[in-house]
């Protein structure tokens, strides 16, 4: 650091936070370590009997900390996104601008964060989020940093961001109850409710509604009919086992959807089907544990098929590292581990 006059002190980086003090009015820190000092700052500085400042030496290829800070960010963010209104001590926040599925390049963030002295934070990806929820924050360590590392950063960033938020695209869903106690009415239909409700969470409306026995025939019937109205997505509930008498899996298969997975690595849901027919409408068969559980493998894949993005065997598999549900005795989903 260095001794400047405050006159000569515009564009400079404060050393170390400078109280003013009025009588029975204010006393507190008027500007703070890190400030960037500006012609406005002059007047009040010098009313402060601050005639000479302790400044950074802003020596060239070196950033104040804010500067970076918004060049991190903007890195991360993409249209969805919005940074925090002020940047506070070298701190920047993003925040999701509308409901969606919030994912995170979680290879390229490591290899950003291994560079020196700048930091990205982020919330858990491949989750759900709301509109003003926090996202991420992000700064650089000291209270100036080489240009260099931020532009190691960018080269990384390669103009595609690090995070992404994508809201929710599917507006209404088809469901197809399977089970030929339902279908004589022997036992009443508590699947369809849980499902209505979980819908609704991601702005999807049930529109379409059919109860079938058991049939591979009749249920493939029920899914060509309901094809026919154009859902954005269709779930089969109920006959996921391997039960004789359980024919959902081929009868998705028999109406025309290329399978994905017909089982997962998530506990409870392991009998979970997904698929998609040519047009890309999405299929899933569900499996009992969805009408009792709190959280299944559903809850992991419902947000990211909401969002309109394809789902892939490798998404699958690799639901597999934290896909155990602890079983607490009240339910924490999704602030917890399972699906993380």
């Amino acid at each position: 650091m260095k001794l400047i006059e405050t006159r000569k002190a515009v564009g400079h980086v404060l050393c170390h936070d400078l109280t003013r003090i009025v009588k029975d009015e204010f006393k507190g820190a008027q500007f703070t370590k890190g400030h960037v000092v500006t012609e406005d700052d002059i007047p009040m500085l010098l009313s402060m009997g601050k005639e000479h400042l302790y400044v950074w030496e802003m020596e060239e290829g070196m950033l104040h900390e804010n500067e970076a800070a918004k060049r991190l960010y903007d890195i991360c963010a993409n249209d969805n996104i919005r940074p925090s209104q002020t940047i506070k001590e070298g701190k920047i926040e993003a925040f999701a601008e509308c409901d969606g599925y919030f994912e995170v390049d979680a290879d390229r963030l490591d290899e950003i964060n291994s560079i020196d002295e700048i930091m990205i934070a982020t919330r858990h990806g491949s989750t759900a989020v709301k509109a003003g929820d926090k996202l991420a924050g992000m700064r650089v360590i000291p209270l100036v940093v080489k240009d260099d590392k931020l532009k190691e950063a960018e080269r990384i960033y390669a103009g595609q961001p690090i995070l992404k938020l994508t809201p929710y695209k599917l507006k209404n869903a088809a469901v197809i109850t399977t089970g030929i106690e339902v279908y004589k009415g022997l036992i009443k239909d508590t699947f369809t409710p849980v499902i209505i409700e979980k819908l609704k969470a991601y702005g999807i409306e049930t529109k379409w509604h059919k109860v079938v026995d058991d049939g591979t025939e009749n249920i493939k019937k029920a899914i060509d009919e309901v094809r026919a109205e154009k859902p954005d997505l269709i779930l089969c509930t109920g006959g996921m086992s391997v039960d004789p008498d359980d024919n959902t899996p081929g009868a998705i298969k028999a109406a025309g959807a290329g399978i994905i997975t017909y089982g997962a690595p998530v506990l409870p849901g392991a009998m979970f089907l997904l698929g998609y027919f040519d047009d890309g409408t999405p299929v899933m068969g569900l499996p009992g544990c969805v009408m009792y559980a709190k959280a299944t493998v559903f809850d992991i894949v419902l947000p990211k098929v909401s969002a309109g993005i394809r789902v892939s065997k490798r998404d699958i598999v690799k639901m597999g590292n934290g896909g155990l549900c602890l079983g607490c005795e009240e339910c924490r989903y999704p602030i917890c581990p399972f699906g993380k």
